[in-house]
């Protein structure tokens, strides 16, 4: 969820619902901490508490040092990468990469658990099940993690080499479920109320976490705690409060980015907000062509338009399956 979970997003996802959000993935490496990239990263002002932002790196010391750098600029929550499956991260020996290593991974776990404990503030680790379906070691390292200190464990449903392929698979997140005193959070596919329902009730798990499925469709969080607690679904949001969630979203973004990159990084956000939308296949491309923030915030006014504020909005099924 690299530039995605950004400032921005975080805070209008805890906004609508969501009782956690994570910062994207920071640089353990203290030579890129001043850099833009990151700099943004760790920004946390006006975030709705807690603060947690999850850090990355193979060197004990160098997350050590991260942690505690993080804990000075607002982090509350530190957590461990382990579960990023992207070819960059893992030539590093980072992310998933280190499931190869069970020694290294105790070794971290132990560095950063032991950094963060005088200024109070608990480590969690995301992670998978495994390398490959052959190695899945998730409860080896999940009870490894528990006895070294580690406050939560949130698990990815499937294993680097599967990468975002197929359907994630929820046996193994029980398996740990059962095995820890700690909270487990599951973690794959969840894309719907129904299927976060469907996921705890299967694995046991203490709580849910959605990644891809809230790209942009950040009201999901209220609609899973909305059925969790009543049986019930919400009714989908209206044209209208679409238009407002996403011009108030770009506003926020706009601000935070500036003009040049705020215009360019918005596309994203905008076509995943309106991709679904039956008629979004002209309007896309005429966005992504635009290179001034108020032209933008004006063509996407002008595109709500001829939609009656008070309809749900209609929107084609979405398959979040697919890498």
């Amino acid at each position: 969820m690299a530039g995605v979970t950004d400032r921005p997003y975080r805070k209008l996802c805890k906004a609508l619902g969501a009782g956690y959000a994570v910062s994207e993935m920071a640089a353990s490496n203290p030579s890129l901490w001043n850099s833009v990239k990151t700099s943004r990263r760790l920004n946390h002002d006006g975030e709705i508490d807690p603060v947690a932002v999850q850090i990355a790196g193979s060197d004990p010391d160098m997350m050590a040092e991260a942690a505690v750098f993080n804990i000075a600029k607002g982090a509350r929550i530190i957590d461990i990468n382990m579960g990023c499956p992207v070819k960059k991260v893992c030539n590093v020996a980072s992310g998933s990469a280190l499931l190869r290593n069970e020694a290294l991974v105790a070794s971290i776990l132990k560095s950063v658990v032991a950094a963060c404990a005088p200024h109070g503030v608990p480590v969690t680790l995301k992670t998978r099940t495994g390398w490959d379906r052959t190695s899945r070691n998730a409860l080896r390292i999940a009870r490894m993690a528990q006895d070294i200190g580690v406050a939560a464990i949130i698990l990815h449903g499937r294993t680097r080499c599967d990468l975002y392929h197929g359907h994630a698979e929820y046996d193994t997140i029980r398996d740990v479920k059962q095995a820890l005193d700690i909270p487990v959070v599951a973690n794959g596919d969840i894309d719907s109320p129904e299927k976060a329902r469907y996921v705890l009730e299967y694995t046991g798990a203490d709580a849910v976490m959605v990644g891809r499925a809230a790209q942009g469709r950040p009201w999901i969080f209220r609609e899973i705690s909305h059925y969790l607690a009543s049986g019930r679904p919400l009714p989908p949001p209206t044209y209208g409060e679409l238009r407002d969630c996403l011009l108030d979203h770009l506003e926020d973004h706009y601000q935070f980015y500036g003009e040049f990159t705020g215009v360019r990084s918005a596309r994203k956000h905008i076509g995943w907000y309106l991709s679904d939308m039956p008629d979004a296949g002209e309007f896309l491309p005429r966005i992504n062509a635009i290179t001034c923030t108020r032209e933008q915030t004006r063509a996407i006014e002008q595109w709500f338009d001829r939609y009656p504020p008070n309809e749900p909005i209609v929107a084609k099924a979405r398959d979040t399956s697919a890498p």
